[in-house]
C-alpha cells in the first residue's frame, strides 16, 4: 500500500495497522483532517510534532471511539457527563488524566490533563476502532498554516507523505471547541464548531472564556496560527488597492463566506475558501463577520490568521 496514497474505507484495516506499527495516518473528522498517530506510543507521536513543525509544548487531542474508550483514559465529574452529551461531536473536554491511561506525556505536554473527543465522522470512529489506540490528532497541516477540510488539501500540505482516508469535504469547517471542566467550573479555551451559547442553554449555566495571556492547556491557543502565507486585514468594508476580497453577506463580487449570511456555511468555508485565495493572492480583505453564535470561532481563527507571525519553537 503506497504510504502517502489517498485511501478509502476498503483500506481501513491496513491503516489501522499503519497506526499500530507507530506510522502517521490522517483522517477525516466533521471539524478538519487529523493527523493521526497511536496516543500511547511516545515515538509514534513525536512523528506527529515532526511532521507538522509543531511547538513541543502545545498538547494534542485525543480521539475515541466512544465513551467506554474515553472512561479509560479520562476521569469524568458529574458536569463532565452532562457536556458528553454532545459526543460524538465537535467538542473536546480537557478532564483529568486517569494514572493508568497509558497515554504518553508527550500528547499531554507533561499536564496531567487531557484533551479528549469522539469524532462525528464514521469513517474516523471505525479506524479508530479498528487500531484498537486512542489517536492523538491536530490538524494534519503544517504548524501554523490553514487547515485541511479535505483529503486533497492534506496530501498538498505534506507533499503526499503522510496516508490519508477520504472521507468527503469536512461538513463543520473548524475545529472543535475546547472547554476545561475543573469541578462544576466550565471553562472555554478555544472557540469552534460548537457556539459556547448552545452549550450554556443545554447545561444552565453561563461558561467562562480564558483569558488571553492564558498558559497553554489546549490546541489552538498560540496567538498566531491557522495561517495563511497571504496577510490579512480584518472587518474591511471593501478592498484596497492590490487586496484580494473575501466577502460574508450579501454586496460586491468575490470570493464570499456565504453570500447568505448564514455562519455555518461561513464556518464550512472558511478554510476552503482561504486556501483557494492562498494561491495567489499575497493580500486578502476580510469583511466584518458578526461576533455571535459561530461567528466567535470565525474571528477566533481569522484572528490567529492575521496576528504577527511567530517562529516555531521545537
Amino acid at each position: 500500500m503506497p504510504t502517502g496514497a489517498v485511501h478509502d474505507r476498503s483500506d481501513i484495516a491496513e491503516l489501522a495497522a499503519l497506526l499500530r506499527a507507530g506510522e502517521l495516518v490522517a483522517f477525516p473528522t466533521e471539524t478538519v483532517y487529523g493527523l493521526g498517530a497511536d496516543a500511547t506510543n511516545s515515538d509514534a507521536v513525536l512523528k506527529i510534532y515532526e511532521a507538522k513543525g509543531r511547538p513541543r509544548f502545545n498538547p494534542l487531542i485525543v480521539h475515541v471511539a466512544d465513551l467506554a474508550m474515553a472512561e479509560r483514559l479520562v476521569e469524568f465529574s458529574p458536569m463532565a457527563r452532562k457536556l458528553a452529551r454532545f459526543w460524538p461531536g465537535p467538542l473536546t473536554l480537557v478532564l483529568p488524566r486517569r494514572p493508568d491511561a497509558g497515554i504518553s506525556d508527550i500528547v499531554t505536554a507533561g499536564l496531567d490533563t487531557v484533551g479528549i473527543r469522539i469524532p462525528d465522522h464514521p469513517l474516523a470512529r471505525e479506524l479508530i476502532r479498528a487500531a484498537d489506540r486512542p489517536l492523538a490528532a491536530p490538524s494534519a497541516n503544517r504548524s501554523g498554516k490553514l487547515s485541511p477540510t479535505t483529503a486533497d488539501q492534506v496530501v498538498k500540505g505534506f507533499q503526499g507523505l503522510v496516508p490519508v482516508l477520504d472521507g468527503g469535504a469536512s461538513q463543520s469547517g473548524v475545529e472543535s471547541t475546547i472547554l476545561a471542566v475543573e469541578g462544576e467550573t466550565v471553562t472555554q479555551l478555544r472557540a469552534g464548531a460548537l457556539p459556547r451559547a448552545e452549550i450554556a442553554a443545554a447545561i444552565g449555566r453561563p461558561i467562562a472564556q480564558a483569558a488571553h495571556d492564558a498558559r497553554i492547556a489546549a490546541p489552538g491557543m498560540l496567538a498566531s496560527h491557522y495561517a495563511p502565507s497571504a496577510t490579512l486585514r480584518l472587518d474591511a468594508e471593501y478592498p484596497e488597492p492590490g487586496e484580494t476580497w473575501l466577502g460574508f453577506g450579501p454586496g460586491r463580487a468575490g470570493a464570499n463566506l456565504s453570500p447568505k449570511g448564514d455562519l455555518r456555511e461561513a464556518a464550512r468555508n472558511l478554510f476552503s475558501m482561504l486556501h483557494e485565495l492562498d494561491e495567489s493572492a499575497t493580500r486578502i480583505a476580510v469583511a466584518p463577520i458578526p461576533h455571535t453564535g459561530l461567528g466567535e470561532a470565525i474571528n477566533d481563527r481569522l484572528r490567529r490568521a492575521a496576528a504577527p507571525r511567530t517562529p516555531a519553537v521545537h
